[in-house]
């Protein structure tokens, strides 16, 4: 089935997805894709060209304080907060003027992938952890601070980050152990790192990779901000983790995507992607997740998201883990849609659906995968 993998997938057109696509402002290659296998594809795309339908979540740093005083704090500012599905996520209801806007949600990577058997090389666009900057107040006269610039904040209480990206680390099954040996393969800015050492209590140790010098500065501020003091960081190819002999417990990959999830948070993103974009993703993601189940300890579990709908970066990667390795299996989650278990011509593995989605119309969050998968001891 690996071949499937080479190249991903154009479907055919019509009047209705060149309709939609002129509609809504998308390249018509995305619409006649998201009409295939989205669930209720043009409630999405109004959904997200609607952006009064944009939700703001930050999570409780536990390893500073508590959701209960947090929420007093923050409401005596005037905001206003609505619990979650989980306990340390809230969504704020009033952000603070200006609202939130995408830092980092996607950069252009400076450094350069080579293909081994010539010297192409091309420029990789990376999404990770959906880290939230709140914009500058534009009404003068207001009192209260945007969400991102409260003491608080600076002070590392929580941290600004989409509900989405929280359950993927929810699911890495930790719940304090001190002993964990924890590897968070594309680590920059910091979102899900931080929130693993607080699962961790600052017990155990992460290693938190980023190839990126540049993206470096923000990983350091954010775990000194937010209290960490378990985790080495690295500045390597999280492929090649394997030349330090090490391995881990716990495998975090949130690989870098064409991030068509947060389209609704950088509309630029409805024609700045092309399928040579898919295709290089899909190929890093191949190596990289090979590379990181390679090193984890057998019994151990390895979490791979993104935030992309595609299905070449999603149920196509997990799909390549599965039919190269045997003691590769997968695990239900707990929250989100099934994951696909065919796609245009295609069939995966049954237990896909098992994958989890997320789309912006029906949970309120990123689009957004997950999948969880166990290394069986032999």
């Amino acid at each position: 089935m690996d071949d499937i993998l080479d190249c991903p997938v154009l479907l055919t057109g019509n009047e209705h997805s060149r309709f939609l696509s002129k509609r809504y402002g998308y390249k018509e290659w995305m619409i006649s894709r998201f009409l295939n296998f989205i669930p209720y594809p043009e409630k999405m795309l109004d959904y997200i060209h609607n952006s009064k339908n944009l939700h703001y979540y930050i999570r409780v740093n536990t390893l500073r304080t508590n959701p209960q005083e947090l929420k007093r704090r923050l409401n005596e500012k005037g905001y206003h907060l609505s619990e979650t599905i989980l306990k340390e996520v809230f969504e704020i209801k009033n952000p603070g003027f200006g609202g939130i806007q995408i830092k980092d949600a996607g950069i252009t990577i400076d450094h350069q992938i080579t293909d081994d058997n010539n010297d192409n090389k091309v420029a990789v666009t990376a999404q990770r952890d959906n880290d939230l900057q709140s914009s500058k107040d534009n009404d003068p006269g207001s009192k209260q601070p945007s969400i991102g610039s409260t003491i608080e904040y600076l002070k590392g209480y929580y941290y600004i980050q989409d509900l989405s990206s929280c359950i993927a680390v929810e699911e890495l099954d930790i719940h304090g152990e001190s002993d964990l040996v924890v590897l968070d393969m594309a680590a920059a800015p910091g979102g899900k790192t931080t929130h693993i050492a607080q699962k961790l209590n600052n017990k155990g140790v992460i290693f938190a990779c980023e190839l990126n010098s540049r993206r470096l500065v923000s990983l350091l501020f954010n775990l000194s901000r937010c209290f960490v003091q378990n985790t080495i960081v690295l500045n390597i190819n999280a492929e090649e983790i394997s030349e330090l002999e090490l391995h881990f417990d716990r495998v975090l990959l949130d690989a870098p995507c064409t991030c068509e999830g947060v389209i609704m948070k950088d509309n630029s993103r409805k024609k700045s992607r092309n399928l040579v974009d898919l295709e290089t993703c899909s190929n890093r993601q191949k190596k990289m997740i090979v590379s990181g189940f390679n090193v984890l300890k057998p019994n151990g579990l390895l979490i791979y998201c993104t935030c992309s709908f595609a299905p070449e970066e999603n149920e196509m990667i997990i799909q390549h883990l599965l039919n190269n390795h045997k003691d590769a299996i997968l695990e239900p989650l707990n929250y989100g849609m099934n994951g696909l278990t065919n796609f245009s011509q295609y069939q995966f593995d049954k237990k896909m659906a098992f994958t989890k989605r997320f789309y912006p119309h029906i949970h309120s969050t990123n689009g957004f995968f997950i999948a969880k998968i166990r290394k069986i001891s032999n």
